[in-house]
């Protein structure tokens, strides 16, 4: 019988060791996952694996030696720590969470069962034999509340994705819980090792599986995010720069030296800051106030009627590249040089939630609704908007209506958007 056993433990125990050792080989090569969410599964795969060896001494020592205080130290490790797999399991899922109250149950778990060690309240050996006392299930309590918290970051981490790999967490709540039920209730093996390590083991292959698919689907969705962003930048640039030299052109028949001058500058502008309009990143708010300032400058010698005047005090943030001067662009070309004193403003703010920019005019004005969709006279409108929603989290908001002008309200999170610094007192104002 022994020797059958025996075979029963080299048949389930070969399979174990061979997947928590591919576990952690995947993991450790494995590009998609972070460093923290490697450490834990690592981590879990060495608490998974002193779980499966606590099951085999406890069953050697039931079977072949009567040393009940060993026995009692082992099942106190073992109570203990298998709610901190499930503990861990909660914090792959959901690494920027603290998950204190369960840190907290999970001490309180470790010290009921402690309790053996003087006393009859949790469990007991007594003649080698396990007792339960009235706190003898303790561990399956906590257990049962990290899995009803493991199921709920689960719903919350995928329930804006609606995708298939919510399957493979809810499968390992349940291959957890089968476990439990059949080693405490329903079956009693001798082998050494219990079902609910057997699905700890394959629940941890499974979180990795389910993890590195999250890693792809993101990586994915950020290529597809960066290649649209330089798709965006790759129709605003051209127009930016095309508009620019139309404008010369024009003063050329003008006053071709004032042409000649803003030529000169334009040059000089194009050598020092190209890097920064061909690039897909965030800039800083003042670079691309520098470009806006070019632009509206040429624009005003050609139009003497047009005024671009600045009050930005907020300038310690980060934009998109060409962010404001599509918008300037789009307020003088559709909208105030047709005015007999034609205005556009930008100004800054800092709100206790934003930094504001805010670009208003005196034009024509425009139907909003009607320009939404798009990609015409108010081609910079939607760009500007989804590379700020894209790149910043922020927002894009147009106020505006036939005959009272436009005002265009871009709003950007403060949170990890602060270059440094304090906000410049200076109002800045160019006019013609």
């Amino acid at each position: 019988m022994a020797a059958f056993a025996s075979e029963i433990n080299l048949i389930v125990l070969i399979p174990l060791v061979l997947q928590l050792l591919g576990l952690v080989l995947v993991t450790l090569i494995d590009p998609y996952i972070d460093k923290r969410q490697r450490r834990l599964l690592l981590l879990n795969a060495l608490l998974i694996a002193s779980l499966v060896a606590e099951n085999i001494i406890s069953d050697h020592f039931i079977v072949h030696a009567d040393v009940p205080p060993w026995r009692t130290l082992l099942s106190i490790y073992a109570y203990s720590t298998r709610p901190l797999v499930l503990l861990l399991f909660c914090c792959i899922v959901a690494p920027d969470r603290k998950h204190t109250p369960i840190w907290i149950l999970l001490g309180l778990n470790a010290a009921v069962n402690a309790t053996a060690l003087f006393s009859h309240i949790c469990f007991w050996v007594e003649n080698n034999r396990f007792h339960r006392g009235p706190l003898g299930y303790s561990c399956h309590i906590a257990s049962g509340i990290i899995l009803l918290y493991l199921l709920y970051l689960t719903f919350a981490a995928q329930g804006k994705r609606d995708r298939i790999e919510i399957i493979l967490p809810a499968v390992n709540v349940t291959l957890v819980c089968g476990g439990t039920v059949m080693d405490t209730f329903i079956l009693h093996t001798q082998s050494g090792i219990t079902f609910l390590s057997i699905a700890m083991v394959s629940s941890a292959l499974f979180y990795y599986i389910w993890l590195h698919l999250k890693f792809v689907h993101d990586h994915e969705k950020a290529l597809e995010a960066e290649s649209r962003i330089r798709i965006m930048m790759s129709q605003i640039q051209p127009h930016f720069l095309y508009n620019t030299l139309s404008s010369i052109q024009a003063l050329c028949r003008i006053d071709p030296e004032k042409a000649f001058d803003v030529t000169e500058k334009f040059g000089t502008y194009l050598r020092s800051n190209i890097d920064s309009l061909g690039q897909p990143e965030l800039i800083p708010f003042s670079k691309e106030l520098e470009h806006t300032r070019v632009y509206s400058e040429i624009e005003m010698v050609r139009f003497p009627n047009v005024r671009v005047e600045y009050d930005v005090p907020d300038i310690h943030f980060a934009v998109p590249a060409l962010t404001v001067q599509p918008l300037v662009e789009n307020a003088i070309r559709h909208g105030v040089r047709i005015r007999k004193e034609g205005l556009v403003t930008v100004s800054s703010r800092q709100t206790e939630l934003f930094h504001e920019i805010i670009i208003s005019d005196n034009g024509k004005g425009f139907d909003p609704e009607a320009v939404r969709g798009s990609a015409g006279t108010h081609i910079g409108i939607g760009n500007v908007r989804e590379r700020i929603e894209r790149m910043c989290g922020g927002t894009v908001t147009v106020q505006s209506a036939p005959g009272s002008g436009a005002t265009v309200t871009i709003r950007i999170p403060l949170e990890g958007n602060r270059l440094g610094g304090p906000p410049d007192s200076r109002s800045i104002t160019s006019s013609q």
